[in-house]
């Protein structure tokens, strides 16, 4: 299991990491290098609280609060599993509610990790996702052949840990800027516009979707899950 800060907007910006991250205290609070998102989000956040001092109604500081808080990176998790069905890992995308969820069930069941099988399911979608794992009580009447073979396999080839540093998408400031422009946000407002910040071959171009690779998590948030 891995834990890292994503940036991300529904249906606008797929999921990236920072190429340099800023960092963060022990509480995850930001002390240091901001990326541009991140001051996207102060800006926004200063923006409220003057509304606020200013007398501006709950509604309208909480309409800035909203939009600042899009901006600002998520702690997410990465969780890898042993598909029996392919008889390979699989990384998983999870939010911090999903992770404590499945972290539980495999506390409980920590003494048994290597002798039963587990079902991970899905119900709901986007922020309603809700994450299941259920321990698979008779595995010969359960799984097929085939999984009961991969089973049987597990652990033969330990799970190489330094992949997980690799399946997610990293952007650098010039990807981050234009993606701020994808999601709505005046960049002037930082000082940053698209010629300035990524070159002459950036002007007009759009937001570069992560490309499709088979090590890439699957985000179990807003995907259905392959098992």
């Amino acid at each position: 299991m891995a834990e890292y800060y994503g940036y991300s907007i529904f249906k606008k910006v797929n999921t990236f990491v920072p190429k340099n991250p800023a960092t963060r205290n022990a509480r995850g609070y930001i002390d240091a290098n901001p990326t541009v998102w991140d001051q996207a989000a102060a800006l926004l956040y200063k923006e409220a609280d003057t509304a606020k001092n200013a007398g501006a109604s709950e509604d309208a500081v909480k309409k800035i609060t909203d939009e600042a808080y899009l901006y600002r990176g998520k702690k997410r998790f990465l969780r890898a599993f042993f598909d029996l069905a392919t008889g390979k890992d699989v990384v998983v995308d999870l939010s911090p509610k999903q992770e404590e969820t499945l972290k539980a069930v495999i506390k409980k069941y920590e003494k048994k990790l290597g002798t039963i099988a587990f079902e991970l399911a899905k119900t709901g979608s986007s922020t309603n996702a809700v994450v299941a794992l259920s321990p698979i009580i008779d595995m010969d009447e359960d799984l097929t052949p085939e999984e009961r073979a991969n089973f049987a396999k597990l652990g033969e080839t330990p799970f190489d840990m330094a992949s997980l540093e690799t399946c997610l998408y990293v952007a650098d400031e010039a990807e981050q800027t234009k993606n701020l422009v994808v999601a709505g946000f005046d960049i002037g407002r930082l000082g940053l516009s698209i010629g300035a910040t990524s070159g002459a071959n950036s002007a007009g171009s759009t937001q570069t979707p992560p490309p499709a690779d088979e090590g890439a998590p699957i985000d179990i948030s807003d995907e259905d899950l392959p098992f």
